[in-house]
């Protein structure tokens, strides 16, 4: 039986669980493909950014819902591990454990190419379009030294922190944009956090200051990895005498359009990233858009395999994801959610920001 958990494209604040065992999924598997059973994700605000993102950058079109009235409904994508539990090609076993990107759902078919010892690329031709980084699967059976006991922390946090490497690299690739520091909206966010530990280590970065929800105040300071804290209605305490780039979670064009009014001239760039505020996105008074940029990270991963090469590339990622998942254990508390029903009961705090920046939501199947 295959349950799928089903948001309107269009309100994705509605959902829905379907069986989807008599909609399309027969017993047989064609050659070359394998069938995984999906066992654990991880559920954050980025997955939220997905569906906002949805129709822009084509995060609906990896995993097309099924049933007979499917039309109008999307899968949101998560992080997470499966294991292979069919399959008609010998390089790809039965009992093998894979980690990557995978519908939130209970049965995945899949159609591995480009087979290593390491993992594969998944060659459905409806994806053979969409961004490379997403389609790359990892064989972690094979992985020297793999610990299971670290899986909630690589689902949670590689996909966040791999955005936050690459923001720390494309801002220091680009000198800072001569500024004399970042401005870090929705600053709680694990992605900022992943990003204020790069800056925070890198004696060569401007410092960082932290603008977030007066409920997140305290926790933002008890990082201390922001020179400084405020709120959203505090936005001109922020230093506008100087030089200043800003990198956007957060999406909300009011609180935008603020920041640019107040930083003026001094506005050298604005990076923008996630929609935490989903619901407060769009446009506003104010906003520079020729000084603005929404950065996308698969296109600087591709960028970044192309300069330095696959093994350069994933020694330089892997030393900052164990570094800053050490650090992370501090204060990141994992919640664990049984099966998709336990996802539909809190998706609701999910979507409207109500989960407790430390908290960590983890769904088992």
């Amino acid at each position: 039986m295959t349950i799928e958990f089903q948001v309107r494209k269009d309100n994705f604040a509605e959902h829905r669980l379907i069986d989807a065992a008599s909609a399309a999924k027969d017993e047989s598997l064609t050659a070359g493909t394998v069938r995984v059973k999906v066992e654990r994700f991880a559920f954050t605000a980025n997955n939220i950014t997905y569906a906002a993102a949805g129709e822009q950058i084509g995060y609906w079109q990896f995993f097309p819902p099924t049933g007979v009235d499917a039309d109008g409904w999307g899968i949101i994508p998560v992080w997470g591990f499966a294991e292979v539990t069919a399959s008609t090609t010998d390089d790809m076993p039965v009992g093998e454990r894979l980690f990557g990107y995978f519908p939130t759902a209970t049965i995945h078919d899949m159609s591995p190419t480009l087979i290593t010892r390491q993992g594969f690329i998944e060659g459905a031709g409806h994806r053979s379009h969409l961004p490379p980084a997403y389609n790359r699967y990892t064989r972690v059976n094979g992985e020297p030294g793999y610990d299971r006991a670290t899986d909630n922390e690589r689902m949670l946090l590689w996909p966040l922190y791999i955005t936050s490497f690459c923001l720390w690299d494309a801002l220091k690739d680009s000198d800072w944009h001569d500024a004399q520091q970042v401005v870090v909206v929705s600053a709680s966010s694990k992605t900022s956090i992943g990003l204020a530990y790069a800056l925070h280590d890198d004696s060569s970065a401007p410092p960082a200051a932290a603008i977030t929800s007066p409920r997140n105040l305290a926790f933002v300071r008890e990082l201390g990895l922001y020179q400084q804290s405020v709120t959203y209605d505090s936005l001109a305490d922020i230093d506008a005498t100087i030089p200043t780039v800003i990198v956007d979670m957060s999406g909300n064009a009011e609180v935008l359009g603020q920041l640019h009014r107040h930083l003026g001239d001094n506005m050298q760039r604005c990076i923008n990233v996630g929609l935490t505020h989903w619901d407060e996105a769009g446009s506003a008074d104010g906003i520079i858009t020729e000084r603005s940029e929404f950065f996308f990270a698969p296109s600087h991963i591709q960028k970044r395999l192309q300069d330095w090469g696959p093994e350069a590339f994933s020694q330089k990622t892997a030393t900052f994801m164990q570094e800053t998942a050490a650090k992370s254990r501090t204060w990141l508390q994992f919640r664990q959610l049984g099966g998709l029903e336990g996802l539909a009961e809190v998706y609701g705090d999910v979507c409207a920001g109500r989960v407790p920046a430390n908290e960590a939501l983890i769904v088992e199947l």
